[in-house]
């Protein structure tokens, strides 16, 4: 199966894209889904955050606190890696094990922070969704109710515009129309099929 990573910044629409894809049969494995799965209660993944973070991470439910290990790596760096060097390279396992049981001609794999975790070869091809800047704070803004800061926040912390688009094979602009979205996408679904 041809691995096409799917990337972009916040808010640059990436779900959507998933999802026109999605409308051809194309099987998506999603980074963000398998990181979800791999700290549900009781999974080793949690139990060794719980060991690092400490109980604060852990809510009455035995889920994970979200908000709270939010919090704690926007504030430490050091913290910020030391949770992705314990789950990046679980989702990356999981993901290859995912793309192994695939029988199709190409697949989507949807990974936010690809070229930030350095995992650009992981990937046959790399198509990255773009937008400008300020459309992705409207779009978070709008989606997540998050204040201006911690969207800048959000954004300076993730591979700037002009590094994505030096490491993308195809680029699907997302700055118009659902309609036109669609369309881009139908044409590198044929494309992709030619491969």
């Amino acid at each position: 199966m041809i691995k096409v990573a799917l990337t972009g910044g916040i808010g640059s629409g990436k779900s959507t894209i998933t999802e026109l894809f999605s409308q051809y049969n194309t099987p998506i494995i999603d980074a963000d889904i398998i990181a979800h799965q791999l700290v549900e209660p009781g999974k080793p993944a949690l139990i060794q955050l719980q060991q690092v973070f400490g109980k604060l991470i852990i809510n009455s439910d035995n889920s994970l606190n979200r908000h709270y290990l939010r919090e704690l790596i926007f504030s430490d760096k050091e913290k910020k890696l030391q949770l992705e060097s314990i789950l990046h390279p679980l989702i990356f396992q999981q993901i290859q094990a995912e793309c192994d049981k695939q029988t199709s001609h190409y697949g989507i794999l949807a990974i936010p922070l690809l070229i930030e975790t350095k995992m650009t070869h992981f990937a046959d091809r790399i198509l990255v969704v773009d937008c400008p800047v300020e459309t992705q704070i409207e779009r978070v803004k709008q989606r997540d109710n998050l204040s201006i800061d911690r969207i800048l926040s959000i954004i300076s912390s993730q591979s700037s515009r002009k590094t994505r688009l030096s490491y993308a094979d195809d680029v699907i602009d997302n700055s118009n129309s659902t309609s036109q979205l669609a369309e881009q996408v139908k044409k590198l679904h044929n494309y992709y099929l030619n491969l």
